[in-house]
């Protein structure tokens, strides 16, 4: 027979979030991975028709052309071609599954919620995706004009830009994705004060090592060593962590 203090403990473990033993959650991971990776599959069939698929990689060779208009990047390996193809394939099944990863990924800490923190998982989701596409957008047509102007235009006179297309394809992918995933860094900040680990007064105290740490990460992450597209995704990491700053003070205020 349930008392009413078991109905009490009850409630008192719902609003402060679940527990679970280690290999419980060894278990719960190993599950949302797998789910992961079938999302990515399925997000990667429609790259594999043709059409879409080389008209992906068209696409991603316009920022090029727009500075050198016979840009036509050539292949020396065998197999050089069809890697591209799957990368580009890759990129895209990362893409359309990413509401699926933020789904998972959230699931994988939602029994340490309390169900009001639980509401959050939907919007957060749609947000997040929203983000990813938007750090797309802009890495494409900010980021990638900018940057492949001037590494193509830089001693043109010297010598002619022959790039090879596995060189050129892991170059853009990788400014995308890190453009996508660097426009998350709002979330990542309110979610980091929402669970209490930081608050918006503390973060804005850090302002001086995070402008630092921007310009760090951009050196790590970025494919070159020209300043200029160093700063293209030091900057925004910048811009992202203030607006993190704020919604952080919105979502505790304290």
């Amino acid at each position: 027979m349930t008392t009413s203090l078991d109905r009490a403990k009850q409630q008192a473990s719902e609003e402060s979030g679940g527990e679970m033993t280690l290999l419980e959650h060894l278990l719960e991971l190993r599950g949302r991975v797998v789910w992961c990776a079938l999302a990515i599959m399925v997000g990667m069939i429609a790259f594999f028709i043709p059409k879409i698929g080389f008209g992906v990689i068209g696409w991603m060779l316009a920022p090029a052309r727009e500075t050198v208009t016979d840009f036509t990047p050539q292949y020396i390996e065998p197999m050089e071609n069809i890697a591209v193809y799957f990368r580009v394939a890759l990129l895209g099944g990362v893409t359309v599954a990413m509401p699926m990863l933020v789904f998972q990924l959230l699931g994988f800490v939602a029994p340490a919620l309390t169900k009001s923190e639980k509401r959050w998982l939907f919007p957060i989701v749609f947000l997040a995706t929203l983000a990813f596409l938007g750090g797309l957008a802009f890495g494409y047509w900010i980021v990638l004009p900018v940057t492949l102007g001037f590494l193509l235009s830089f001693g043109s006179d010297v010598a002619q830009a022959d790039w090879r297309i596995g060189n050129y394809i892991g170059f853009v992918t990788r400014i995308l994705l890190v453009m996508g995933f660097v426009f998350e860094t709002p979330l990542l900040v309110m979610g980091l004060a929402k669970a209490r680990v930081v608050t918006a007064r503390k973060l804005l105290k850090w302002w001086r090592f995070a402008v630092v740490g921007a310009f760090l990460v951009a050196a790590v992450v970025t494919p070159t060593i020209d300043p200029i597209t160093q700063s293209l995704v030091g900057g925004p990491i910048v811009i992202l962590y203030f607006v993190g700053i704020g919604l952080a003070w919105l979502v505790r205020r304290e």
